[in-house]
């Protein structure tokens, strides 16, 4: 068996057109939708991701923003720059970069952002909105990964699925978003009890532990959707070839770059046994900032055109 691969970036490339209509329509009638993330200090995966939101929110006619804070930002100023975002009635929706330095408690801030505004979808409100599946932004990996789901024809309804991480920003929410497409749900982590095993059960497979190569073609049930979420430096060749063997293309960008990127699943073992998987990258990465932008569009819409 060699496993299909999913089009993560091709689902993603249609989500976008979507929402440049959508903003279109918006545009027509008075409203530009306006995106403000806020990055605190320079952590380089953070700059890539920002620096990619913003592309994309121009392309797709959105208004975007960085707002830069020193590493060193004191808790004060940070909530003063939250709260004037807050105010702003051409700002739909605010993004703090996660991770922020280790002075600055993410608890403290992410429910300080306007419920309204908050369009990775991490405030307690629109977690409680996600858990009774009343409307509201939703994370916006798990939100693309359900996306990636439908639109590649993987059924959801009553299949068993496996979500092997229990993060707030990917696992518990992908959990009950798979729930609420009427799957039935297990949530693997890392004392689970023979935990290949228990994950092996399901007809879907989420990898989200942020583990490179982690799941083992035993973790996998023969023909099951594998989405991998991790992606991970791979720096070593011997490790280059245990999980892609002698491909020329990974062996060429370990030598230009000094890496190639592996996610939580060991790529050449899932191959073999998985019906379907996302590739690494260009699976589950594109997701995530189409998801954004759609989330920016229903907010503007939501917030001035609703009343």
């Amino acid at each position: 068996m060699s496993a299909r691969l999913l089009d993560g970036k091709g689902v993603a490339k249609a989500i976008r057109e979507e929402v440049k209509r959508g903003v279109s329509e918006l545009v027509a009638r008075g409203v530009t939708p306006g995106l403000a993330a806020i990055l605190v200090g320079e952590n380089p995966a953070s700059e890539i991701y920002v620096r990619n939101k913003t592309r994309a929110s121009e392309e797709a006619g959105i208004h975007s923003e960085t707002l830069r804070l020193a590493a060193d930002t004191t808790p004060g100023v940070l909530a003063e720059t939250i709260d004037a975002l807050n105010r702003r009635e051409d700002i739909d929706a605010i993004l703090l970069q996660l991770p922020l330095p280790s002075h600055l408690d993410s608890g403290e801030f992410i429910p300080r952002i306007d419920p309204d505004k908050d369009v990775d979808g991490f405030h307690p409100v629109n977690v409680g909105r996600l858990v009774q599946n009343d409307p509201g932004p939703r994370p916006c990996t798990p939100a693309g990964i359900i996306e990636l789901l439908r639109r590649e024809k993987i059924e959801i309804k009553g299949a068993r699925a496996s979500v092997i991480g229990r993060s707030n920003i990917v696992g518990k929410p992908m959990a009950l978003l798979l729930l609420h497409e009427h799957a039935t749900v297990t949530i693997c982590h890392s004392r689970t009890r023979e935990l290949a095993k228990v994950a092996s059960e399901g007809d879907i497979l989420v990898a989200a532990m942020g583990s490179p190569g982690f799941v083992r073609g035993d973790f996998i049930k023969p023909g099951a959707t594998v989405i991998d979420v991790g992606i991970n430096r791979v720096e070593e060749r011997d490790a280059v070839i245990d999980y892609f063997g002698e491909d020329e293309s990974r062996l060429a960008q370990l030598e230009t770059k000094g890496y190639t990127l592996v996610g939580d699943v060991h790529p050449r073992e899932a191959q073999k046994v998985a019906g379907a998987l996302t590739p690494v990258p260009g699976g589950v990465g594109p997701l995530t900032i189409a998801m954004l932008l759609d989330n920016t569009m229903r907010l503007a819409r939501r917030r001035r055109l609703s009343s």
